[in-house]
């Protein structure tokens, strides 16, 4: 699991096809690596990867077909700035929200629009994930927990702070560069409970007695 909270920049060092597969070299520049370990998760743009050996300057990651398939990295490109994020610990503060690392799928950037010192960027995404989009609510950009600031049909707006585009990738993000998305944990499981109600009980309001019956203790 992550926060979403971006803890250091670094770049793809290496890319070696292995059939429909693909190994991937990561240098982690300023990431703190003094506790990482062969087998821990690492974030690189919001895709949970295991750090199959460590290197001095970052480590190595092997990616399946289905990985490449479903995110950026299918188009990734020697020395290309990557979001990193080591995995929570029990003693991490939640800074952002929780992510997981499995990427829901792809978005674009159609508009890109400075706001005083900040900069109000639109991504189109893809029908199928834009019910689990909320006004206000979290979601997850190239491994960035991001609020939502307003939606559009297949298209919502998120407002990026100086301190966010200064530590991240997105710092540099133009028109039409594509993003890996990750809905919200909890939309995409009241999505799910919604689905196995009868009809009966979906058309009837969800309460606090149900979500708590559920799992969710609010």
């Amino acid at each position: 699991m992550f926060t979403g909270i971006i803890q250091a920049v670094g770049s793809i060092a290496g890319i070696e096809r292995q059939g429909s597969d693909c190994r991937l070299k990561i240098n982690t520049g300023s990431l703190d690596k003094s506790d990482v370990l062969v087998g821990d998760s690492i974030a690189v743009n919001g895709v949970c990867l295991t750090a199959a050996s460590l290197t001095p300057t970052g480590f190595f990651a092997d990616l399946s077909g289905e990985t490449l398939t479903c995110t950026t990295f299918g188009r990734c490109r020697i020395n290309q700035a990557v979001n990193l994020e080591k995995c929570l610990t029990p003693t991490t503060r939640l800074g952002g929200h929780l992510v997981t690392g499995h990427v829901d799928g792809i978005g674009e950037i159609t508009q890109r629009v400075a706001v005083g010192n900040s900069v109000v960027m639109s991504i189109r995404i893809p029908q199928e994930l834009s019910r689990f989009v909320a006004l206000k609510g979290s979601i997850t950009l190239d491994g960035i927990s991001l609020t939502v600031s307003n939606i559009q049909d297949d298209t919502c707006s998120v407002a990026l702070v100086p301190h966010t585009l200064a530590q991240t990738t997105l710092q540099n993000a133009k028109l039409g560069l594509k993003v890996n998305i990750e809905v919200d944990l909890v939309a995409r499981y009241l999505a799910r409970l919604l689905e196995d109600l009868p009809a009966q009980e979906k058309a009837s309001v969800i309460t606090s007695e149900f979500l708590a019956n559920h799992g969710f203790n609010l």
